[in-house]
């Protein structure tokens, strides 16, 4: 081979080498390379998602603050769709935490902004903006049913006068000569004298609290 074509040779490696170190560090710029071969591609830059929540949780709701007042509240910043407490199913309180729903969500991230570890009643009130598929389907089940008190004497009322069969009545009158026997004992170990009035129809039972089985 003369020195012409060993010249030619040496050219050609160094435009391949050069295409390779360039195609390489296109290749390493690159988001992926295509399986079928060729160069690499870029992907496109996505724009960040738009805030679209408008469910706040509300937790540490003082005692009194409940679905009036926080409506009243809350509405100075915008148009409230649905209010909710947690509440006990039993008792009818307040579980100190509930969820609000604003019309738009750019108000709905200013409440959450501004009302997060607010001071209200000596509680600092955590405010959380819940993302759209993380509401559950069951969270404003109840939502138009407000809360009435129950009358705990009239229930009382009702269970200690109601009609008592012979066997509930006598199962009534040992439970109350067990806890007066157990007061009896804890007066002696302390002694103390005193003499405890016997309890009126533990002998005969009252008839008019007793129902009697027809036969």
């Amino acid at each position: 081979m003369g020195a012409k074509a060993k010249k030619a040779a040496m050219k050609k490696l160094k435009k391949g080498s050069s295409k390779l170190s360039v195609s390489s560090r296109k290749d390493e710029a690159a988001d992926f390379l295509p399986l079928e071969g060729g160069p690499g591609r870029k992907l496109s830059e996505s724009k960040p998602l738009e805030n679209t929540a408008t469910v706040l949780y509300i937790g540490r709701i003082p005692h009194g603050f409940y679905e009036n007042e926080m409506e009243g509240f809350f509405k100075q910043f915008g148009t409230i769709k649905r209010l909710r407490i947690a509440r006990n199913k039993k008792t009818g309180k307040s579980k100190h935490f509930g969820f609000i729903e604003f019309e738009s969500p750019e108000v709905a991230k200013i409440v959450a902004d501004s009302m997060h570890n607010y001071l209200l009643f000596e509680h600092l009130l955590q405010v959380y903006l819940i993302p759209p598929e993380r509401v559950h389907p069951k969270l404003w089940k109840g939502v138009n049913r407000r809360y009435k008190p129950l009358d705990w004497v009239q229930i009382e009322r009702k269970r200690h006068n109601k009609e008592r069969t012979l066997e509930e009545h006598k199962k009534l009158v040992e439970g109350i000569k067990k806890r007066d026997n157990k007061r009896r004992k804890r007066i002696e170990a302390a002694g103390i004298d005193y003499e405890c009035p016997e309890i009126e129809g533990s002998n005969q039972p009252a008839s008019k609290k007793i129902r009697f089985d027809e036969e």
